[in-house]
């Protein structure tokens, strides 16, 4: 049932614009329907506004948007490419009956407070499908913070290439995990794209020369080249990840790494098989660190582990407004871009009338920000035998990480500039990402 008879899809009120179209919500995915008659009151009163709020964010691209309440008001925060930027301002009154709406539509309960819920939508919106995750977290005042993050279901899975993953680091995952052996770790913090990167690299493995199995939780993102192992019921995670090894796998993917017992079992048994999986970390020196803390042996580690890519997303420029300019060669020099660079490019601004002063419109591509979508910069480090050394003596994270460095590894700034020269971003996104951390 597509939740569009109330409201008519459109706004009820008088707007000498042209009307926006509004989002038809299809169902919770728990597939509990919403009884909309018994709850008539909380219909009236929120469901238009709930509407209204999903269809601003996904018109505007938003990737996600967070409703929060302070007083006597609430304000809506949309994500768009990783950014924030204000939403609409509600009464109390009006952002509860949203939150209430969003939670009885999503097949949670919608009436219980004080306690962290999670669910999700089917949604329709300008004829594409989407899916909508519903995060719903108790705050001070008794009030509740909404969290929905949007998928567009028409997008194509991200494989490497799409993803802005150079050949040669795809080449590099080929070649660690070609050996059929070690642990292969994707590590970042929350919202760094870390899964989104872990499932393109995954799309990269080449399966015409490895039996590659998961046995991962089921995800909404499709792997076509790696086949589902089946779990006997009652077998440990060790006893499971063995009998894959004897039915000949090459590389098993598994879920996040994020317990000591688990790390044991995979750096133990990483000598016959490629272990590869996320696992939650500021950045590769950090996860070696907690891997040595949960196992209390850096030799096994340093034995182990074989490589860790680490992602940070950037903004991508808009290529339909974005402006060229020659850059000084100090500026070339003290960045460390290449000094035959003849073209750069920065955020593309309204033209401006020169004898009125007047602002012309923003772009229509964009809508004015200066940049559409986001790529992946991936730093990789490698295990090399002197990093190898490293790890065994317990060197801390900051001489590893200055070790690969020397040794000329992919880093972070490395990537960054490589994206800059070739028009992809800009130097002030760069520094924009950087100082976030």
């Amino acid at each position: 049932m597509i939740f569009g008879l109330f409201g008519g899809g459109k706004s009820d009120q008088p707007d000498d614009e042209e009307e926006m179209e509004l989002v038809a919500f299809q169902g919770a995915l728990n597939g509990k329907a919403a009884d909309l008659k018994a709850n008539a009151r909380l219909v009236e009163a929120g469901l238009v506004p709930a509407k209204e709020m999903v269809s601003e964010a996904l018109s505007r691209r938003a990737e996600m948007i967070r409703l929060e309440t302070k007083g006597d008001r609430a304000a809506a925060t949309l994500f768009i490419d990783g950014v924030a930027y204000a939403g609409q301002r509600y009464p109390r009154q009006q952002a509860t009956a949203i939150v209430q709406m969003i939670k009885l539509l999503a097949g949670l309960d919608h009436k219980l407070k004080g306690r962290h819920q999670e669910g999700g939508l089917k949604a329709e919106f300008t004829e594409l499908p989407y899916e909508i995750r519903v995060e719903v977290t108790p705050v001070a005042e008794g009030q509740e913070r909404l969290v929905l993050k949007f998928r567009n279901l028409k997008e194509k899975m991200s494989t490497p290439e799409e993803l802005g993953i150079p050949p040669e680091t795809k080449q590099k995952l080929r070649d660690v995990c070609g050996g059929k052996h070690g642990l292969v770790l994707v590590v970042g913090p929350p919202f760094s794209g870390v899964t989104t990167t872990y499932y393109g690299l995954l799309r990269g493995i080449d399966v015409y020369l490895h039996a590659a199995f998961t046995i991962a939780a089921p995800s909404d993102r499709d792997v076509y080249n790696i086949s589902r192992f089946e779990v006997n019921e009652g077998d440990s995670f060790e006893q499971t990840c063995r009998r894959m090894i004897r039915s000949e796998a090459d590389i098993i993917s598994v879920d996040p790494l994020r317990d000591g017992e688990t790390a044991k079992t995979l750096l133990e048994l990483a000598e016959n098989v490629c272990f590869i999986c996320e696992m939650p970390a500021k950045d590769s020196g950090a996860a070696i660190e907690q891997l040595v803390k949960w196992t209390s042996d850096p030799q096994l580690v340093s034995t182990s582990l074989d490589a860790i890519f680490s992602p940070k997303l950037i903004r991508k420029l808009c290529t339909e407004c974005r402006e060229a300019f020659r850059p000084n060669p100090k500026l070339l020099t003290k960045m460390g871009l290449p000094d035959d660079l003849k073209v750069m490019y920065r955020k593309g601004e309204p033209p401006t009338d020169p004898k009125t002063g007047e602002v012309g419109e923003p772009c229509a591509r964009c809508d004015g920000v200066g940049y559409l979508g986001r790529t992946v910069m991936l730093e990789v480090l490698e295990i090399t035998p002197d990093i190898r050394e490293l790890i065994a003596k317990g060197a801390p994270p900051d001489q590893i990480k200055a070790k690969a460095r020397a040794e000329g590894q992919t880093t972070f700034q490395k990537e960054g500039l490589r994206l800059v020269a070739e028009g992809i971003t800009s130097l002030e996104e760069l520094q924009r990402v950087f100082k976030a951390g």
